[in-house]
């Protein structure tokens, strides 16, 4: 098996119990609906915020809490239901009966993220896990959860929520329409800076994080997560760096594709921080500030001969999907247009049906980590990622 791909088993993971229970639906009515029995490592500002709140929609019945603070612990289990909390995730794994566990925590004193160590102490302990990104700081580790997910059967999803942002679901849904010919162009505006090559090979090759490195590391997962979404893993690298720190690097794939992104440090955030642009044949795909998406087709103007551009039927020229912020809908909210819903479903979901998720998986993992560890490569060459 080569790095970064998973296991080819076709049975899935060792699903959970998926008991049923009373839970609340969307419209308010209880239902009977099968869920897992999670524990939750981590009581912080990005988990309080983002994550914890989905398990009101999602089917997710929130069993323990556990972080190093033991008054923060209780007071997440308290507000989010859960029956107990912890400061020893060891302990919570020993003596609750868990389908998975959640984990949202930091970087060790060096600016390496703390995931793979606890993740793969979870799968040993026989429960699934949700990891945020970053999953790693090396493709070593990735490979090292991979093997140890095919021991255990048991899953490790990873939080890329640009893959589950509805406007990028449909704007991957609109390039495979057979009218848009195949995406020849992809790209992406992402407001990060890049290191400096020095800083990067050091890091890469086992130092400490200095400078930016721990943001970029952290903030690359999303616009190059969006890049594997839409075209898969890409075969090469090249990328030049402003003084300032921003740049821009191209990525070319077997597939004949190329991906563009713009690393845009020191823009404003009024506006918009975000872009993303899907060339196809004689259609274009826009996704403006992760909420506006625009299908642009040819309408049937001709040149030279037409004294007004307001021709050609509904079918043949734009459409726009935009959410309305005037009613109290589901779709309008944080935890759907982010994504975060999405990534919490799928991880539930995957568990109760046994299989695999079919985002934010390991082997994608793997090949976001490679680009992050290609960039040490250095600007001004072609850098090869497979």
């Amino acid at each position: 098996m080569e790095r970064g791909q998973e296991s080819d088993r076709d049975d899935g993971p060792a699903g959970g119990r998926g008991a049923c229970a009373v839970r609340i639906g969307f419209h308010g009515r209880l239902e009977d609906r099968p869920e897992i029995r999670a524990g939750f490592i981590g009581c912080g500002s990005h988990a309080f915020r983002n994550i914890y709140p989905t398990f009101q929609f999602a089917p997710v019945r929130l069993a323990a809490t556990c972080d190093l603070d033991g008054e923060r612990a209780r007071a997440f289990a308290e507000r989010f239901g859960a029956e107990s909390s912890y400061t020893d995730y060891h302990e919570m794994l020993e003596k609750e009966d868990l389908d998975a566990v959640f984990v949202v925590t930091g970087y060790d004193a060096d600016g390496r993220p703390l995931y793979p160590a606890i993740a793969s102490e979870c799968l040993r302990a026989g429960v699934h896990v949700w990891i945020e990104k970053p999953p790693a700081a090396s493709c070593e580790e990735i490979s090292k959860l991979q093997s140890l997910s095919r021991e255990t059967g048991k899953t490790v999803m990873v939080g890329f929520k640009k893959m589950f942002f509805p406007a990028n679901e449909k704007a991957r849904e609109l390039m495979h329409l057979e009218d848009f010919g195949g995406a020849t162009l992809v790209s992406v505006q992402y407001p990060q800076g890049i290191p400096a090559a020095g800083e990067l090979r050091r890091y890469v090759q086992g130092g400490p994080a200095e400078g930016g490195m721990v943001g970029f590391l952290d903030h690359l997962c999303h616009p190059v997560s969006l890049i594997v979404f839409l075209l898969g893993m890409p075969a090469t690298l090249f990328y030049q760096r402003s003084e300032a720190g921003s740049g821009a690097a191209v990525f070319t794939f077997d597939t004949g594709e190329v991906a563009v992104l713009s690393l845009t440090a020191g823009q404003s955030p009024s506006g918009g921080m975000e872009r993303t642009l899907i060339v196809g044949r004689g259609r274009h795909i826009v996704v403006e500030n992760n909420i506006r998406v625009s299908y642009h087709r040819n309408p049937p103007v001709g040149y030279g001969d037409n004294p007004d551009f307001f021709r050609g039927t509904p079918e043949e020229t734009t459409a726009v999907w935009e959410p309305e912020f005037s009613l109290g809908q589901l779709y309008n909210k944080g935890l759907f247009l982010l994504g975060y819903y999405g990534e919490v479903r799928e991880f539930a979901e995957s568990i109760l049906e046994g299989r695999l998720p079919a985002k934010g998986t390991l082997e994608q993992a793997w090949q976001v980590t490679r680009v992050f560890e290609a960039f040490a490569g250095g600007p001004g060459q072609v850098i090869p990622l497979t």
